[in-house]
């Protein structure tokens, strides 16, 4: 079904404004909590519609790597290697932008990417709680503990989420899908995707990997942008804490989760081969978002 459907429907079709809003709304409206009513069933239809093209996207975005990602080892030792070398080499790593933004952007420079980034914030929580359904128990248990510091550990003002709501609060931006650039709306929908959909399960493990192994460096720099323009430090909270706390989790994860996976005689290396293009997958939509970010900005 995949290869059919990505037959009939260019990459230009998925690229764009008009199709990751689209996009971004149905995600929006079908992973709200609702009531059973009149709408249930029609809603059925839509579904349906939106999930071809959806995985549409998905192949799309698998195509641009998967040449690179059949290249990773399926041995466990240096598959985690291999995945770890990417937060120094992998797709948009260490771009430009990331310096520019600690050195010289003003403040509305500074507000406009952290505008773009909250629009396009799928909620790493969410993702690692609809990602780890039915998974082995070992990696489970890994995405349960990281889940549970995305909550605070039980307490509310620990909880990730909101520590970000309020950088958007204070700073009064408005964060909406129709102000929002494609490439930033499409990185929140190709992870949104992986996760809801359990064909790409795996795919969603190396995402949320490469979303915890590469985090602390850009966290970081916006941290010191913040501090430089006078941001005090609960406005930099969110950041400062990615900036270091993201490592250790990039760790367990790597170890708990990613290991044990691969490690398994039978599915391990089809695993690996997923999970390193769920990675490039993220990479590469990280990548598209700061070489627009940049065009914005006008960075040069």
């Amino acid at each position: 079904m995949a290869t059919r459907f990505h037959s009939t429907l260019s990459g230009s079709q998925f690229f764009n404004d008009a199709f990751q809003r689209a996009l971004s709304h149905w995600n929006r409206e079908r992973l709200a909590p609702s009531l059973p009513g009149p709408g249930s069933a029609a809603r059925i239809d839509r579904d349906v519609r939106m999930q071809r093209l959806e995985l549409g996207f998905l192949e799309d975005l698998r195509a641009e790597v998967v040449e690179e990602a059949a290249e990773a080892p399926t041995d466990v030792a240096e598959f985690i290697a291999w995945f770890e070398g990417l937060e120094a080499s992998g797709p948009g790593q260490h771009d430009r932008l990331f310096d520019w933004l600690e050195a010289e952007a003003s403040v509305d420079d500074l507000k406009l990417y952290l505008t773009q980034e909250a629009a396009g914030e799928a909620g790493f929580d969410d993702l690692v709680a609809m990602t780890q359904v039915r998974l082995p128990a070992q990696a489970k248990m890994e995405l349960a503990r990281n889940y549970w510091d995305e909550m605070g550990r039980g307490n509310p003002k620990g909880m990730h989420g909101p520590m970000l709501d309020y950088v958007v609060e204070e700073l009064e931006l408005e964060p909406a899908i129709e102000t929002t650039s494609w490439e930033s709306l499409a990185l929140a929908n190709a992870m949104t995707g992986m996760a809801t959909n359990r064909d790409y399960a795996w795919h969603s493990v190396g995402a949320l990997g490469a979303i915890e192994l590469t985090a602390p460096a850009r966290s970081a720099a916006v941290s010191k942008s913040m501090r430089r323009l006078g941001f005090d430090a609960r406005l930099r909270r969110y950041f400062d804490l990615h900036a270091v706390l993201d490592i250790k989790h990039s760790e367990e994860w790597n170890k708990e989760a990613i290991t044990p996976l691969v490690a398994d005689p039978v599915e391990g290396p089809a695993r690996a081969r997923a999970m390193a293009e769920g990675a490039l997958m993220r990479l590469r939509c990280g990548k598209r978002c700061f070489e627009r970010y940049r065009e914005m900005l006008g960075v040069a």
